[in-house]
């Protein structure tokens, strides 16, 4: 550092590769520092849990989500995305027998997922599934399908079964739960894949005069159809109101600016589990609460984890 000063003060052009060699240090810890898995196996196990439970809704009518004569029929499905990379083996096997057994293969895959069984394998398998699910039925994609879409791809990357899985007790994960750079890229693309979605869903917000006003979320609560939790007592209350909805936009696009400080990270994590369990709690929309609460739970230390779940002792070391 002190070389770089003293070429600054020589000239400009001297303290650029003293500069540039710094970012890339840096961008060298960021991506490649080997990192502890246990964070990515608890993503793993959500991630895993919630694919099958999405497995579970489409088996209850097979046919209507994916058959050819469902709700959207397969040129629908061309004409709605335009896109010729939006593949699904739901176009190739679209016959009722074998639309079952192509959503069963990837509940089975889930379920393994969430065991973390033949991990490696049952990863790819419950993300391609997911992906063929997804691109044959866009009408039926929400926030829930986009977090969990978010969370299977690291989950495929990384060693998401070195720990905390079946894998392990059966001594099938010869890599075990050593730190890795493999597990430090998967939770990165993670960590910031939701600096993201929450710093562009902020700005978006933005667009809308009702976050200005500090009134959008009276919207939510006054919608009898969308609400599952009777808040309409909010009405008595518009500072709250006010103060809950400003809240919310700030948190949303301040949110990278929090979470990577030490500081700030435990402020920004809890925020966002309150923010997403008033979401499942007060709208119905659990599923995609606890997907975004699992994808924060990517920040929280592999100390800490190892602290609360008394599997190995805390070796703060790996931190």
């Amino acid at each position: 550092m002190s070389r770089s000063i003293r070429r600054a003060g020589q000239g400009g052009s001297a303290a650029e590769p003293g500069w540039f060699a710094a970012w890339g240090e840096a961008w060298d810890r960021f991506w490649f520092t080997p990192a502890d898995p246990l964070p990515l196996a608890i993503v793993r196990i959500v991630a895993g849990t919630l694919l099958a439970w999405s497995c579970a809704v489409w088996l209850l009518d097979v046919d209507a989500f994916f058959g050819p004569h469902g709700w959207l029929r397969d040129g629908d499905v061309w004409r709605m995305n335009d896109q010729p990379w939006q593949w699904s083996w739901f176009f190739a096997l679209s016959s009722p027998t074998a639309v079952r057994v192509l959503v069963l293969i990837t509940l089975i895959a889930a379920v393994c997922l969430a065991a973390g069984l033949a991990t490696p394998v049952a990863a790819w398998v419950a993300l391609v599934g997911f992906l063929a699910a997804v691109n044959r039925t866009p009408l039926t994609v929400f926030g829930f399908d986009d977090a969990l879409g978010m969370l299977l791809i690291p989950v495929a990357i990384g060693p998401a079964g070195a720990v905390l899985s079946l894998d392990r007790r059966l001594g099938f994960a010869t890599s075990g739960d050593e730190p890795s750079v493999s597990a430090n890229i998967a939770l990165r693309l993670l960590q910031v894949h939701l600096c993201v979605v929450y710093f562009f869903s902020g700005i978006a917000k933005l667009l809308g005069a009702s976050w200005w006003e500090g009134t959008a979320l009276w919207g939510a609560a006054a919608n009898s159809r969308y609400r599952t939790l009777d808040i309409t007592w909010l009405a008595r209350h518009p500072l709250l109101v006010n103060l809950l909805t400003l809240s919310t936009v700030f948190w949303e696009v301040s949110y990278p600016a929090l979470v990577w400080p030490r500081l700030t990270r435990r402020l920004a994590i809890a925020m966002g589990i309150f923010v997403h369990l008033g979401i499942g709690v007060a709208m119905g929309m659990m599923e995609f609460a606890l997907a975004m609460i699992a994808a924060n739970l990517a920040f929280v230390p592999a100390t800490t984890w190892r602290s609360i779940l008394w599997e190995l002792p805390a070796d703060r070391s790996r931190h």
